[in-house]
């Protein structure tokens, strides 16, 4: 098996190997994976943080030594706070990083990475302390408007559950990858009066799928990627758009995972 490492801002993952292929998901910088097919220069990964699986150019990937892999692994983690940040390299290169990104081993604002010294005088988080709820809404509300993307896990656009993923990676909490998935984990709340800033909502469809997720900021209100990350009401019925003046998501459960 091979491994490897996201040093770009942000790489898609497709379903299948083609760039015509559906974006299933994205890496950010510092993501490490683990590469388990090599075809006709694309590769199929598997994303560590959240085992998610898909397709890859391999010119998006750097890859690296099972020891350095293992390395990397146990290094301490910060993620990046800021909207887009920006790195230099020992030459003096730079490059945008994206809210959520991984940066590994930081001091004095320098970090070593694949035989580079790398720059980041950005905010960062403090993911060893223990998460806070105030501190998981200020980062939802700061992106705020960013718009909707099928797969994607940026600013510059995501889907619900990228949302929802990233705004917890950054407080060092490890949320799966898609909505269905992340209704499997937490504890269950009865009722939306019992629900508290910080739980997650998940809403489903005719066939009672789990297809869409929000992050409620208090028991009447929610934030969620839905064509854009808005901010909606929501009440024992689902999500209220505000906009069009009509429910749009039917709530199905709540989660506390925090």
């Amino acid at each position: 098996m091979k491994f490897g490492i996201c040093l770009l801002s942000v790489v898609p993952i497709r379903t299948e190997s083609a760039d015509a292929a559906e974006m299933c998901t994205q890496l950010l910088f510092g993501e490490l994976v683990e590469v388990t097919e090599d075809w006709n220069n694309w590769l199929k990964i598997r994303i560590v943080s959240d085992s998610y699986k898909g397709w890859v150019d391999h010119k998006q990937i750097q890859i690296i030594e099972e020891s350095e892999f293992i390395r990397m692994s146990k290094e301490s983690v910060q993620f990046t706070k800021d909207l887009v940040g920006v790195l230099q390299d020992d030459k003096g290169n730079l490059q945008p990083v994206l809210f959520g990104s991984t940066i590994r081993n930081i001091a004095n604002n320098n970090f070593n990475c694949c035989g580079k010294i790398f720059t980041y005088n950005g905010e960062l988080s403090s993911p060893e302390k223990r998460p806070v709820v105030q501190v998981i809404l200020e980062d939802a509300l700061l992106l705020i408007n960013s718009p909707y993307l099928w797969g994607g896990k940026s600013p510059f656009g995501f889907d619900c559950s990228g949302f929802t993923q990233v705004v917890f990676k950054a407080s060092g909490v490890e949320l799966l990858r898609d909505a269905a998935q992340q209704a499997s984990q937490g504890e269950t709340i009865s009722l939306i009066d019992e629900a508290e800033p910080g739980d997650l909502a998940f809403f489903d469809n005719e066939e009672g799928k789990i297809v869409h997720v929000g992050l409620m900021i208090n028991k009447n209100e929610i934030i969620h990627a839905s064509g854009k990350v808005r901010r909606d009401q929501i009440d024992h019925h689902g999500i209220f758009n505000n906009d069009l003046q009509k429910y749009t998501h039917n709530l199905r459960i709540i989660k506390r995972l925090i």
